[in-house]
C-alpha cells in the first residue's frame, strides 16, 4: 500500500476518532488534538481545525461558541447525521477489523 493510501486511512481514522468523542459529549479543538495525540496522531491546528470546519459543513458535527475565562470557546458535538456515519464507520471497520486482522473471510 502506498504512503497515499495510508495517509488516507489515517484522515479517516481521526474523522472516526473525532465523531466517536463528539456523539459521547461537546468537545473543543485543543482538547481533542491531545486526545488523538495519545492515539499516536500528531495533527497541527492548521490540520485539526480545517478538518473540524469541514465535518461542520458537511452536518457531521454542530458548533456552539461559549465564552470561558474571557475567551471563546468553540464546542463541537455530532448531529444524526454524524451519528449515522459513526454507525457506518463502526460495520465498515468491524468488517476489516474480521478479514484483515483476524483473517475471517466475509460472510464466515
Amino acid at each position: 500500500m502506498g504512503g497515499m493510501a495510508l495517509r488516507d486511512l489515517e484522515l479517516g481514522a481521526i474523522r472516526v476518532h473525532i465523531l466517536y468523542h463528539a456523539a459521547r459529549g461537546p468537545v473543543y479543538g485543543s482538547w481533542m488534538a491531545r486526545e488523538l495525540e495519545r492515539h499516536g496522531y500528531r495533527l497541527s491546528y492548521g490540520t485539526l481545525y480545517p478538518a473540524l470546519h469541514r465535518m461542520e459543513e458537511e452536518g457531521l458535527l454542530r458548533r456552539e461558541e461559549r465564552v470561558e475565562g474571557g475567551r471563546v470557546r468553540k464546542y463541537y458535538t455530532a448531529t444524526e447525521r454524524g451519528l449515522d456515519e459513526l454507525e457506518r464507520a463502526r460495520r465498515i471497520i468491524r468488517e476489516l477489523y474480521r478479514e484483515v486482522v483476524e483473517g475471517v473471510e466475509p460472510g464466515g
